[in-house]
């Protein structure tokens, strides 16, 4: 009896030890499959290296995209010069010059447009900032000329000792002046700000173009697509009719 008990408790460590062998393997090998499974999901997937290296090429292509065409000028920066040139004036013949360069830019910006259709909106928009200059140079003009009066006129009172209505005018003359060069300043800014805006115009442009372009592509695909599955559809054989055997 004692004999069997022994046999019976080592056959029953024997049926446990074996058991616990099992399920180690099992353990094992579904860790081993859980294991080659999470390896080929990251093989499957980029790097972060290789993933910000297509967002660089992805950001670079889109940013090249929206650019501004390579034969475009600043054509914005005429208006700009010749309102410089206006402000820095202070005889009549000054004013004369930047209202000529103002003229020669337009003459050109003409004959530009007709040859870069492309950017035909921005050179007219520096073609009418470039005659509002040079309308504007014939008011200073005008201003100047009118100051030259008021300067004379100035200077015969103080020689006839009306000192006071002498400091009058010159009091004037510096409101006037100072008026003019606060009145210039902001032709300037007027100037670069429309610059910007028509920057802001063209960019915006191609950006719809390209949107444009990209819809018409999808579009295209899609249309192709559906005739093909069509084609396909159309090429397949009619089923044949079912024969009913019963009597």
């Amino acid at each position: 009896m004692s004999g069997m008990g022994i046999s019976g408790v080592g056959a029953g460590t024997w049926y446990l030890s074996q058991a616990a062998s099992e399920q180690n393997s099992t353990a094992q090998a579904e860790q081993k499959s859980l294991a080659e499974a999470l390896r080929e999901e990251q093989d499957s997937q980029p790097d972060l290296t290789q993933m910000m290296k297509e967002a660089r090429e992805k950001a670079a292509e889109r940013e090249k995209m929206f650019q501004l065409p390579k034969n475009s000028r600043r054509y914005g920066d005429c208006a700009m010069i010749a309102y410089s040139k206006l402000a820095r004036a202070r005889s009549t013949g000054e004013v004369d010059a930047a209202s000529g360069y103002a003229r020669r830019q337009i003459a050109q910006l003409r004959t530009a447009k007709r040859s870069d259709s492309e950017n035909a909106d921005r050179i007219q928009a520096a073609i009418n900032q470039l005659q509002k200059a040079v309308n504007r140079a014939g008011r200073k003009k005008r201003e100047i000329s009118q100051e030259k009066m008021t300067a004379k006129r100035q200077a015969r009172l103080e020689k006839e000792k009306r000192t006071r209505e002498a400091k009058r005018l010159r009091q004037q003359l510096k409101n006037k002046q100072a008026q003019r060069m606060i009145r210039e300043s902001g032709y300037l800014r007027e100037a670069e700000v429309d610059n910007r805006l028509q920057d802001h115009v063209a960019a915006t442009k191609l950006e719809l173009r390209e949107q444009m372009r990209e819809l018409t592509e999808s579009t295209q695909t899609s249309l192709e697509s559906a005739v093909q599955q069509y084609a396909a559809a159309s090429a397949q054989p009619a089923p044949e009719p079912e024969i009913s055997v019963q009597a």
